[in-house]
């Protein structure tokens, strides 16, 4: 086949090149006449085409390379023009398609720059017919074009430069935007491949491809966010979690979408971005997220994910403590200063990130080496060894030595000393630091000794005396706790086994209490070892995470072991307490925190000893920091599965088991809800109560508030398919119920709308209270004793019997032993149903009583209860009461019997009052905690098993009750939950406004012991702006209640602003103070001042590990939002005021970054204002009538550039200050823009420069909704196109078509694909002619009729000295060609940057 094809081929064109012997011997005298040439050419094309029709379809390739290789092979340039006219001619009769001509053409291995005739001919003929190919055929011959080009070298002859030039036309007639051979996208996706930022275009093409780069220019700004380099996250706040803020992990730049020539800034490294997260305290996880690291990968070797970047970037980091430390003014080695904060946190991120490779240790050690020579940086050279101590002494026994040995290099440049350093004073917690180069060559000599290593380095002499100190002490067998010379030893000897057991044999015996010694715990017969005083925090400081991990590994063993032994001995309050602090250690998570949830908790409960189970549990109600939410919501799954379990139906175990559950869901953050609870949404069951409808009640209004904060729901009706709908449901499963209406017109509409649909039908009273009178004749009428007791407490029976009780006593005043047995016989789960109907039995008898002395009995039955028989706590009560759903004049009943059980008798008032006079809740700072606890059960014992009742009946009944030890707990602290519930409750509902101020006043000190209470004012605020918008006395009176129960224990100015102090907190009403601008700017000052580090910064310094909010910014951000939102001043006068605070010059984005954190934090109404501010700029002359602005309009919305020239306008200013905010936003924030774009702006836009403004303003923000709102991105899509409709429709001349199309085309090839195609394509075909001819391939169709004046504009710049009817003039895809040609695909996840 191969043969006859060639020797066919041979006889058809030879045939016609053949020439007579005399005309090669006078080659260029003789000449063809024209009819003469006409006549060869249409015989040699007839034998062609009669050949042609034979070959099959596959074989065409190969025959067009053929001839190819043909005309190539003749020498004589008349034969080659002549076989080239052939091949147009093909062309133009349509018998060869010209991709195929032209794809043989280029790719032929002769076309070479040296045959230069040949080389200028090949490229005339490609200009002639490449018209006819399609466009993504014209994007591959552009990139074969390019790259022959590149071939010619530097310098050539000048003689030569015209025919090498016709190369450069090709380019040029393909780059012709009027010709329009292909998406001018496509072209400068190939053009930036071939020659990335920065490098230059070859010589041949001169300015070519760099103005038609800069073309792009403008669509490039289309897609930035102004200023984005200097935008910066509060780490740990909500929207710090989304993928605005992801870097590529090898470059740390920006994961920027297309080819495009953006800003220089935009392709640099963000350095600045990652050093300041690894600042701050608690950025991990946001610095894994970030970088796309994956914790996961510890165990497997092959995937070490060492991320040279962030080594490079913790290493600046521990410069710059350096250069701190040397110049802090009141920098002592004793005492440290505020950069002792720094080193503590470095000495955390390290461990980390090296602990999972992330960094490597040596790298770091050499490179810090490097970046110090030279600098004589000393001061801070003991904290740069502690921490590197701290990595060393934990893995320098599973590692190579080698790897250890550059820290001996550091050594000698930051201890220059000839003579011996002196031994510090020990008494002070610095020492260890100081000690700790010589504790580093203590576990490099131990390596060496233990591996027989030649490289054993003697002790440097300025260390000696260091050295020799911690050898006489080592010799000490008597070890006293006056000061730190334990820790030192633990540092030193962590890994000499000889040497370590006795000073850590020393600090365990010292929790651990002497076994002979016994010490009274609250309730009854509890008793426990007898150390109560725990090791200060700052001898845990002093420990190297090596010698901590130890002491936490002999506590939880020790745990484990005296679980398993059952003993009756409860843990030393020591024990408990120490351990809790060592739970603060984040570089100890893996036998800390994690090793509690995963291995101690379970363990435990396998061995049933219920004591340390509660233990456990208290522990982690009232002494925890900072646990990572996976951990919370993991414990939460572990509390309902033991509710399920027998043994923990016991009165003091339930109860704390709920009260647990109850904390970890209400302290659930906003933007912690979602990404927590669709981890379970497989089985949802796991994490929800199967019986308990006061935590599920619970779990749903933790849900409104996060969707509400998070704005989860913003645009949406309905909780289809979104993750809230399975949990909803499986909660309706477990504990159906219904809301009050006050209460449900305060959720997100999609809830409110779920409960209306899922209405659970309700017991009337009426029917209750004949149920409980029924019953209460039966318990008259009944005389056998066990009857009795089995029908009131039997399985199934209805669960009123409180109500009996509370009749008994209304009507007896007294309670027989029988109540007492069945009482017990309920037991403590089924008890909580009871206390439920009792609750609603409550508010019909309240409601119906006759009011005087009546109500007095009822108060006074119901306080006794509660205090004198202890059927029921307080608590769980209150909490019972305050979720239940009862509707207008009963709803204020409930909660009138709320007021009056906490505030009528002086019970509850006395305990708290005490309580708050008595204790302080910085409990890390306190080491008697066990004796004011005592001395408080003491004065006010918990009685949990009816005690009362048991004393009241006659004969009274001894009960032999075990109580389960309690360290923390007492109703003052288990009441701070329900507290925040019951100010919720009375927040919905107006008429109880005065006496929820009358709560605040009586019991509000107890918010000193709160976890969370900024973050408890914050969400209050948010959730309820709507409700509290005009009762502004009431939001003054939350706040201040709240604020001053903190007074004595917080530095002045932690948080309220001193302007509001004094003039907010005024509750005249006649006289509401209306803050200024500078009020305005103070205040973002104070965020952009923390924000920047400044030193000392606006708010006191304080050890974040024990702090509410996990650093500097984010408690700044938090207490600004409180301030904001309980100013007695309308939300969107809040938000206007924000947006016009006077900016600095200087810092300008940091300022817009400040107010763009600040509007998003806060509820609706007040960032809302920004698009009422978008729109009074579209109206604005600027933008409407084209004559006011000269210039280039890419020019006037350059905000970076105008502010440096001072010449910046409003227009780009709003533009700036829109982009940081919206850059802040939560997705649900976001997802407002595809209906502003339609229903406000799209009937404003009618201006070019209207058009480019709402493309810049919302360009940068596709990616983001690609990512997380695929619909908005597609509405958005088309937004555009109807915008571009009513432009062109009112423009009689658009001088800006190549940027709208090239950005039209990135939206097309790096977002929306063809999913929008449909209605796209029928607004371009409304479109005037020369935006219908540039927008052709978007709609894949060659069937757009362009007019005939937009093909005459086409055929004029693609004019060629062809004649007319040569097909030069550029044709669309022939309609023939298949729609796999031409259809361009979506951009599929593996090819975002390359168009398809």
């Amino acid at each position: 086949m191969a043969l006859s094809m060639e020797t066919q081929l041979q006889s058809i064109f030879e045939d016609v090149v053949k020439t007579e012997m005399i005309e090669e011997a006078f080659a260029g005298m003789f000449l063809d006449t024209p009819e003469n040439e006409r006549t060869k050419l249409i015989s040699c094309l007839g034998a062609f085409r009669q050949y042609w029709g034979t070959l099959p379809q596959d074989s065409h390739e190969q025959c067009m390379q053929w001839i190819v290789r043909f005309v190539h092979s003749q020498h004589s340039p008349k034969r080659i023009s002549f076989l080239y006219d052939c091949l147009a001619m093909a062309v133009e009769t349509s018998l060869l398609p010209p991709r195929l001509v032209c794809v043989a053409l280029i790719s032929s291995d002769s076309l070479e720059w040296e045959r230069t005739r040949l080389w200028a001919l090949t490229f005339k003929l490609i200009r002639k017919i490449i018209g006819g190919v399609d466009y993504k055929g014209v994007r591959d011959l552009l990139k074969a074009v390019l790259d022959k080009i590149q071939t010619i070298p530097i310098t050539v002859s000048s003689a030569i430069l015209k025919q090498l030039l016709a190369a450069r036309e090709v380019v040029e007639y393909i780059l012709d935007r009027n010709a329009c051979l292909l998406p001018a996208y496509f072209a400068v996706t190939e053009i930036r491949k071939l020659y990335p930022e920065g490098q230059l275009s070859h010589w041949l093409l001169g300015s070519l491809i760099s103005d038609f780069v800069d073309s792009f220019r403008p669509t490039a700004r289309i897609n930035s966010i102004c200023g984005r380099c200097s935008l910066l996250p509060v780490v740990n706040n909500s929207g710090a979690i989304c993928n605005s803020w992801k870097l590529d992990p090898t470059t740390l730049r920006f994961p920027l979408r297309g080819m495009l020539p953006y800003d220089k800034d935009l392709f640099e490294p963000q350095t600045g971005l990652l050093r300041y997260v690894l600042e701050q305290p608690y950025s991990r996880e946001m610095v894994c997220n970030m970088l796309g690291l994956n914790k996961q990968t510890l165990n497997i070797a092959q995937q070490k994910q060492r991320c040279p970047v962030l080594e490079e970037q913790l290493v600046d980091l521990v410069v710059y403590a350096m250069e701190r430390s040397e110049t802090e003014e009141h920098f002592d080695a004793d005492i440290g200063g505020t950069s002792q904060l720094l080193w503590q946190h470095l000495s955390s991120q390290l461990i980390f990130f090296v602990l999972f490779q992330f960094a490597s240790f040596p790298h770091m050690v050499l490179s810090l080496h490097q970046k110090l020579a030279g600098r004589g940086l000393i001061k801070g050279r003991d904290h740069l060894m502690w921490v590197l101590l701290q990595f060393i002494s934990g893995s320098i026994q599973k590692n190579a030595l080698a790897d250890f040995l550059p820290v001996m290099k550091l050594f000698d440049l930051l201890y220059p000393e000839k003579e011996c350093i002196p031994v510090p004073d020990i008494s002070k917690p610095q020492s260890t630091h100081s000690f700790a180069m010589t504790c580093i060559w203590i576990h490099l000599n131990r390596k060496a000794q233990n591996d027989n290593s030649k490289l054993q380095i003697p002790i440097p002499h300025s260390l000696k005396l260091h050295h020799e100190f911690l050898q006489q002490s080592v010799r000490n067998k008597t070890l006293g706790m006056t000061d730190y010379k334990i820790a030192l030893l633990c540092n030193a000897y962590s890994t000499n086994s000889d040497c370590f057991s006795l000073p850590m044999g020393v600090l365990v015996e010292t929790i651990y209490g002497n076994g002979s010694m016994r010490i009274n715990l609250p309730g009854t017969s509890c008793m426990a070892s007898g150390s109560v005083t725990p090791l200060p925090m700052n001898l845990l400081d002093s420990l190297t995470v090596h010698a901590k991990m130890s002491l936490i590994h002999s506590i939880a063993t020790r745990v484990i072991k005296l679980a398993h032994a059952k003993s009756s001995l409860a843990l030393a309050p020591a024990l408990v307490e120490t351990y809790s602090r060592l739970l603060v250690y984040m570089e100890i998570e893996s036998l800390g925190i994690k090793g509690f949830i995963s291995q101690l908790l379970p363990n435990v409960f396998k061995s049933h000893a219920w004591g340390i189970l509660h233990t456990l549990l208290e522990m982690f109600s009232y002494r925890m920091h900072h646990i990572q939410p996976h951990y919370r919501v993991q414990l939460l799954s572990h509390l309902h599965s033991l509710a399920a379990v027998p043994q923990t139906n016991q009165n003091q175990l339930h109860l704390c088991v709920e009260s647990t559950a109850l904390r970890l869901i209400t302290a659930l953050g906003s933007s912690e809800v979602q990404p927590q609870f669709t981890r379970f949404l497989n089985d949802p069951k796991t994490v929800l109560s199967a019986e308990s409808e006061e935590l599920n009640r619970a779990l749903i209004l933790t849900l409104a508030r996060a969707t509400h904060v998070t704005d989860f729901f913003t645009g949406s009706d309905s909780i289809q398919g979104t993750w809230c709908k399975d949990i909803l449901q499986t909660i309706m499963g477990f504990t159906p119920h219904n809301w009050a209406s006050h209460t449900l017109s305060c959720f997100p509409a999609p809830l409110q709308a779920f409960f209306k649909q899922n209405n659970v039908p309700q017991e009337s009273r009426f029917n209750l209270k004949k149920n409980v009178e029924e019953e209460y004749r039966k318990w008259k009428s009944m005389a056998n004793e066990n009857d009795i007791i089995t029908h009131f407490s039997m399985q199934g029976s209805p669960p009123l019997f409180l109500c009996l009780l509370w009749k008994m006593l209304l009507e007896t005043d007294r309670i027989n032993q029988i109540g007492f047995r069945v009482l017990e016989r309920i037991g403590a789960r089924a008890l909580v149903a009871h206390v439920r109907t009792f609750a609603d039995f409550l508010v019909y008898e309240f409601s119906t009583s006759a009011g005087g002395q009546q109500l007095n009995k009822c108060i006074e039955i119901l306080n006794d209860m509660v205090w004198k028989y202890n059927i029921v706590t307080l608590d769980r009560l209150i909490l019972c009461l305050a979720m239940r759903s009862h509707e207008g004049n009963e709803a204020q009943v409930c909660y009138f019997i709320i007021q009056l059980l906490l505030l009528k008798p002086n019970d509850f008032r006395n305990r708290v009052n005490d309580f708050v006079k008595e204790n302080a809740p910085e409990h890390w700072l306190q080491s008697d905690w066990h004796n004011k606890h005592m001395n408080y059960h003491k004065k006010y014992p918990e009685k949990l098993y009816f005690e009362g009742l048991a004393e009241q009946v006659s004969p009274p009944l001894q009960l032999q009750t075990q109580y389960l030890p309690i360290y923390f707990g007492n109703v003052c602290l288990r009441f701070l939950p329900v507290f925040d519930i019951v100010i919720h409750r009375f927040l919905e509902l107006l008429p109880v406004s005065k006496s929820l101020e009358t709560l605040l006043d009586h019991l509000g000190g107890l918010y000193k012991f709160h976890d969370r209470p900024v973050t408890y004012l914050y969400n209050t605020l948010h959730y309820y702006e709507r409700h509290l918008r005009d009762r502004t006395n009431l939001k003054r009176k939350l706040v201040h209640a709240i604020m001053s129960s903190l007074k004595d224990n917080r530095t002045p100015g932690w948080c309220l602003s001193e302007t509001y102090i004094k003039f907010g907190m005024n509750p005249r009403e006649d006289n509401v103070w209306i803050p200024d601008d500078t009020y305005y700017c103070k205040l973002i000052g104070r965020l952009v001042d923390t924000m920047a580090g400044k030193s000392p910064g606006p708010f006191p310094n304080c050890d974040w590990r024990f702090n509410e909010f996990p650093n500097p910014a984010a408690h700044a951000l938090h207490v600004t939002c409180v301030e904001l939102m309980a100013l007695a001043v309308p939300g969107k006068d809040v938000g206007n005021a924000l947006l016009n605070v006077v900016l600095k010059r200087e810092n300008i984005t940091a300022w817009m970054n400040a107010i763009g954190l600040v509007i998003t934090a806060l509820p609706e109404p007040y960032w809302i204002v920004l698009h009422d501010r978008i729109v009074s700029v579209l109206s604005s002359p600027a933008l409407t009538s084209e004559r006011e602005w000269a210039g280039n309009p890419f020019a006037l919305l350059d905000f970076t550039a105008c502010h440096q020239s001072y010449s910046e306008m409003n227009c780009s200013y709003v533009l700036a200050l829109t982009h940081a905010v919206w850059h802040h936003s939560s997705i649900g924030q976001l997802s407002l823009i595809p209906k502003f774009l339609s229903e406000t702006l799209k009937p404003i836009v009618q201006t070019e420069f209207q058009l480019l403004y709402v493309y810049h303003l919302v360009g940068p923000f596709l990616q983001r909704f690609q990512q997380e709102r695929t619909r908005c991105m597609l509405e958005i899509g088309v937004a555009f196109y109807e915008m571009l409709q009513a432009v062109d429709q009112h423009s009689q001349h658009l001088s800006y078509m190549d940027p709208i199309c090239d950005f039209l085309y990135h939206i097309k090839y790096m977002y929306t694909g063809d999913s929008v195609k449909e209605q796209v394509e029928k607004i371009i075909m409304t479109l005037r002619p020369a935006m219908k001819l540039r927008l052709r391939f978007i709609t894949h169709s060659s069937m757009i009729e362009t007019s005939s004046s937009a093909a005459a504009a086409a055929a004029a710049a693609a004019s060629s000295a062809a004649s007319a009817s040569s097909s030069g003039t550029p044709q669309p895809p022939p309609s023939s060609l298949s729609s796999s040609n031409t259809a361009a695909s979506p951009p599929s996840s593996s090819s975002q940057h390359t168009p398809i």
